[in-house]
């Protein structure tokens, strides 16, 4: 969430009506950018403008807060799910009072179908309905009141409407009728309708907070308390206490409480809540660890890197929260609709009324039907059809490693005609090898630091061999200008570095060039490490290994070039060559997303021929690739990509996992950042490309790709049905009511129903699996 955004909780609202109204009666409200209102979540989501930024957070929450009580509703402060009470029965006391007050209400009913008279006596009828009615249901009669004051109308105007309508006319035909005349009443038609509508409020309730199961086992990832190493020894503390560079031990069987490299110890790390990857991963020291994963057998050590609001679990949270508590596009053709809903319906139950009054018809027999159509036109289950669904399936994804964070990139996906990848770190392993070092110096061919019978093939333990001296210089020069580079290339070149034992040097002024390579100096010497492509602006000469270098790259190496400044001009040292392997698993993955007929590119900024040789590997085709990409042109790409000559534009999606990343995934329909790992451990560029996107794949797995756009369409596909069906309902249910074929009970047991199916479909989405 971002600083000039902030939540507020609001009791009360029972359908989409209330909704559209909390909405303008917020937006109306000074420093108020947008607005979002969520009926599952009973929450609003609100962006300031950068002007209320001079406010305090004090001040903005009391503006809120005044505007919802104004509107008729209560402000509340947000909970988190673990705050919230849990359990069956969590408020059905309610319920419970209105079904012992309304079962004898019932009953003669029943005694009618056995040939039995049961009737009541009108007072104890009055006795009964009376508390059910003014008591049980003060709430629809509080916030239908507000409603009106407000100039609209909602689902509890109705209710209060209808079944104070029934309850005035049983007590009319009471005090009115001859005495001694046992006349027929409608106390329970009101009682029973109040009840049933509790009743599926409450079922209603139980159900939403099924939807978000899914983040409530994410909060309670977190343990309480945490072992942290201290001048004293080791200290039980509560978890809030925890600081970045604190050495906290964890146990086998706890939970890591916090994310941190590890230290000491070696251990199997369960990750599978916060990626969706069911095996354990091998941790050993320097390794990263994640807040919220499970400890296996090992007891080790941890350096905190990351506490509270700053870790991984923290920030999945917060995206799934957002998820939920943004509106999806379609949310808001419903809201229009239902702000027309309820004065519509109060119409058509007046001309109900006045039509069977006319046609011949009693006032009471007219009043019923009336009551009828006012109980069962409620908007609640079209302001729940596209909530519940989008929170069941936000939250379902994430429980597989799959983070949708916005609603619009969960709506759209569906839609996807294109896939466009990066090459490096989202096909590929992103764990590039130095395979070469070529002095160019030399007369000779150089021997190669890393053997392998094979470029393409290179086996992944592939060992060092001995170097000469002028390699292992070379080879420290260009590990030191790139020690300080974030980059899988410089990850390789600092590796290869370790594994031959050498010292680097700490590099000075070093610049980054973004798709092009990097330069600074070290010990003096003023280098620059980068692609031939960069290379060939300062008009370098390889010599006799130019040849060597184009045959390299034909075998699909990446290739850079080591320079050095001189007086004399730019210099060649050397030239390394870079290997890479695809993903396991990633050529199937590709072959599902053809199969669901999807267009595939891979946009790369190495080398066209190690672009084309990699691509052959993953069995894209050569038209589907484009190399030498720089990264600053990866969203022109993209946007050239998404037209379509021939017809509406295309609907991309790309996936990288990098900071150069970024701007396409920003550009793309629907960007899928990839949270790999690098070489250290850490996340590293991975968190740049996280925030650009709107879907995040907690690990690198191309084959969720193929899962997200499949949840995608499962949600799109339960928000329509949803909706449908709460469409259909209201077409059916309230001619029938207006024709005399629905009685009060049946309208107001009909109009339960339609909530609690609304939602009980969106949960069958948490039966999804990849």
């Amino acid at each position: 969430m971002s600083e000039l955004s902030s939540d507020i909780g609001i009791g009360g609202m029972s359908c989409a009506s209330c909704v559209a109204r909390v909405e303008r009666a917020i937006a109306k409200t000074p420093g108020v950018e947008s607005v979002s209102v969520n009926l599952a979540t009973e929450s609003a989501r609100v962006i300031w403008a950068s002007s209320a930024s001079k406010e305090d957070t004090h001040t903005q929450q009391a503006r809120l807060s005044r505007a919802v009580r104004d509107a008729g509703y209560e402000p509340r402060v947000v909970q988190h799910l673990e705050q919230m009470p849990e359990g069956p029965w969590v408020g059905f006391m309610p319920v419970a009072m209105g079904l012992l007050l309304s079962a004898p209400l019932v009953l003669p009913m029943l005694g009618d179908l056995l040939g039995k008279h049961w009737m009541l006596p009108a007072l104890w009828q009055f006795l009964l309905a009376t508390p059910v009615q003014f008591v049980l249901g003060a709430r629809f009669y509080k916030a239908g009141w507000h409603a009106l004051l407000a100039g609209s109308g909602n689902m509890d105007v109705l209710v209060a409407l209808g079944t104070t309508a029934g309850w005035a006319l049983s007590v009319w035909l009471w005090l009115t009728a001859p005495a001694g005349h046992m006349v027929h009443l409608y106390f329970e038609g009101s009682a029973v309708v109040i009840t049933l509508v509790l009743l599926g409020k409450w079922l209603e309730a139980r159900a939403k907070r099924q939807t978000t199961d899914a983040i409530r086992a994410l909060h309670a990832l977190r343990p309480a308390r945490v072992r942290v190493i201290t001048q004293a020894g080791e200290v039980d503390l509560p978890i809030a206490e925890l600081l970045v560079g604190d050495h906290m031990v964890t146990l086998p069987g706890e939970r890591f409480a916090a994310d941190g490299v590890v230290t000491e110890g070696q251990t199997q790390v369960d990750e599978a809540m916060l990626t969706g990857e069911p095996l354990p991963v091998y941790k050993a020291v320097q390794s990263h660890v994640t807040g919220g994963s499970i400890n296996g057998d090992g007891r080790v050590i941890v350096r905190v890197t990351a506490t509270g609001t700053a870790t991984v679990l923290a920030n999945i949270i917060r995206w799934v929260e957002n998820a939920q508590a943004a509106k999806a596009p379609i949310q808001r053709m419903v809201d229009q609709v239902s702000a027309l809903f309820v004065p519509a319906v109060l119409l058509l139950a007046l001309l109900t009324l006045l039509a069977w009054w006319f046609s011949g018809h009693s006032f009471e027999v007219s009043m019923i039907h009336s009551v009828a159509v006012l109980v069962i036109a409620c908007p609640c289950a079209l302001g729940l059809a596209t909530p519940a669904a989008v929170m069941a399936g936000t939250g379902v994804a994430a429980k597989h490693g799959i983070l949708i964070k916005d609603a619009h990139a969960l709506e759209l996906a569906h839609k996807v005609d294109t896939v466009a990848f990066d090459k490096t770190g989202t096909l590929t392993l992103g764990q590039l090898r130095l395979l070469f070092l070529l002095a160019v110096s030399d007369d000779e061919v150089s021997s190669a630091p890393f053997a392998a019978a094979s470029l393409l093939h290179a086996p992944r333990n592939a060992l060092p061999v001995a170097m000469r001296d002028v390699e292992q210089s070379l080879l420290c020069l260009a590990a030191s200008l790139q020690s300080g580079i974030e980059h899988p290339l410089a990850h390789a070149v600092v590796q290869a570095a370790k594994a031959q034992g050498l010292l680097l040097a700490a590099p000075q002024d070093v610049q980054a060039v973004p798709g092009l390579g990097s330069e600074g100096t070290v010990h003096g010497r003023q280098l620059l490490l980068g692609s031939l492509g960069w290379m060939s602006t300062f008009a370098l000469d390889l010599g006799v290994w130019q040849a060597r270098a184009q045959a390299l790259q034909a075998q699909g190496a990446t290739l850079s070039v080591l320079a050095e400044r001189t007086p004399q001009g730019l210099v060649a040292l050397a030239v390394l060559a870079f290997g890479d392997e695809p993903k396991p698993g990633v050529q199937e993955a590709l072959v599902k997303l053809r199969a669901r007929g999807l267009r595939l590119v891979m946009i790369s900024g190495d080398n066209f021929g190690a672009a084309h040789a990699m691509a052959a590997r993953l069995g894209l085709h050569a038209d589907e690739v484009h190399a030498e990409v720089m990264p600053s042109d990866k969203a022109a790409w993209v946007q050239a990509l998404q037209n379509n000559p021939n017809g509406s534009p295309h609907v991309l999606a790309f996936v990288g996992d990098g900071i150069n990343d970024a701007p396409a995934l920003s550009a793309a329909d629907v960007g899928f950042a990839m949270a790999n790992l690098n070489v250290d451990g850490q996340r590293g560029g991975t968190d740049v490309a996280m925030q650009a996107a709107g879907i995040t794949l907690m690990r690198g797995d191309v084959s969720l790709v193929a899962a997200a756009l499949d949840i995608s369409s499962r949600t799109v596909a339960k928000i329509r049905q949803n909706l449908f069906w709460a469409f259909v309902y209201n077409a059916a249910g309230i001619p029938l009511a207006a024709l005399g074929y629905l009685s009060p009970v049946v309208a107001g047991a009909a109009m339960a129903l339609s909530s609690v199916s609304v939602i009980s479909n969106a949960l069958l989405l948490k039966r999804w699996k990849p």
